[in-house]
């Protein structure tokens, strides 16, 4: 499967400090863009050179999601949620266990994309601009 038109290459994400083999970088950097364009209303799409805190903003996204992606892998793989070996007792994840970690994520997701790309701007507009702009009509 070829993805194209990434916002981090796997170059740049290896050369920042990433680990991941390939196939998960661009499973993950897939999902980091999704979130990215749904948040910038897909300016970035199509554009011929990558802002620097884009392509930053993506490498903390992926590592963030592979945290996660690990956290809920274990919650429902191994559904022990915590031990305790004085008196020996379990305690196992449950569904909103695993809910609460869902929102954790999404909640440091959106936090990222705002850190990063707040105020960035490409081709004369601010990638996050969210308001209303007004038109003068001459007549």
């Amino acid at each position: 499967m070829e993805f194209s038109g990434q916002y981090l290459t796997y170059e740049d994400y290896r050369a920042l400090g990433g680990t991941l083999d390939q196939t998960p970088f661009d499973l993950l950097e897939f999902e980091a863009r999704r979130l990215i364009d749904i948040r910038t209303f897909n300016r970035l799409k199509n554009i011929t050179e990558i802002p620097q805190e884009v392509k930053l903003c993506e490498y903390k996204m992926i590592n963030n999601i592979n945290g996660y992606t690990k956290s809920i892998d274990k919650a429902i793989n191994e559904n022990v949620k915590s031990e305790n070996t004085d008196g020996y007792s379990v305690t196992y994840a449950t569904t909103s266990d695993i809910q609460d970690i869902i929102k954790s994520k999404n909640i440091e997701l959106d936090d990222i994309i705002s850190t990063y790309l707040l105020g960035v701007v490409v081709n004369g507009e601010h990638i996050m601009y969210v308001g209303v702009k007004w038109f003068v009509i001459a007549n």
